[in-house]
């Protein structure tokens, strides 16, 4: 069974990359992220998350980005601003470079364990408009990775990096996800944390107009 590392946040993307890897028939080695986010609850949601689809071997590796914050969702002293579906420029929850650092990490794990593939549940259509999430960057990391890995440069064994949501809307994730059997519920996207999410935050709106478009129902709320 080929091996595949997938990044996952805890939020509705990462959850419907990790059941598609699944339905694809990979083995399975989800990684999350501790990286000085203001909140737990995405952590707490990808470890039930990873029960839930059967995966023992999860990982959570700390990585301390509020050294130097630069986002609101590392610095305390910023806060997490209303949201805006029809914003055009990049909202204050942007984390500096922070697919970059997530994606150099799994592909260093990916090469320890012998994992050609690696998916990441980015879009670039109807989201933050997050330069971390668009094809062309995808595209160079994936050339960066192969560049300087072993596996890549040497071995004629290069990795791919799947964002199999990068052009489909979060809606059309949404039903593949309701096709895979994603529980919804378990998933969390608020950027505000919290016992329930605020609904007002830009990911709270992004993942309600969503839901709409989709007709599904979101169990998590």
């Amino acid at each position: 069974m080929k091996k595949a590392v997938v990044l996952l946040s805890g939020g509705l993307d990462s959850a419907v990359a990790l059941y598609l890897a699944k339905s694809q028939g990979f083995e399975l080695h989800p990684i999350s992220f501790d990286y000085g986010q203001r909140h737990h609850r995405e952590l707490d949601a990808a470890k039930a998350i990873s029960k839930a689809v059967g995966v023992a071997n999860h990982q959570i590796v700390t990585l301390k980005l509020d050294k130097w914050g630069g986002s609101s969702l590392t610095d305390s002293q910023l806060e997490v601003e209303d949201g805006n579906v029809d914003r055009t420029d990049i909202p204050v929850t942007y984390v500096p470079a922070r697919n970059m650092v997530f994606l150099s990490v799994a592909a260093s794990l990916a090469e320890a364990i012998g994992a050609q593939d690696i998916f990441i549940g980015v879009s670039e259509v109807d989201y933050s408009g997050y330069v971390d999430c668009r094809q062309e960057f995808i595209d160079s990391m994936e050339k960066a990775i192969n560049m300087g890995t072993v596996m890549g440069a040497e071995k004629n064994m290069p990795i791919k990096i799947h964002a199999p949501f990068v052009h489909k809307t979060k809606a059309e994730e949404i039903q593949l996800g309701a096709q895979l059997g994603v529980d919804f519920g378990l998933t969390w996207s608020c950027y505000r944390g919290g016992e329930k999410p605020c609904g007002t935050c830009d990911s709270c709106l992004l993942r309600a107009k969503a839901f709409a478009e989709a007709g599904v129902i979101d169990t998590a709320l």
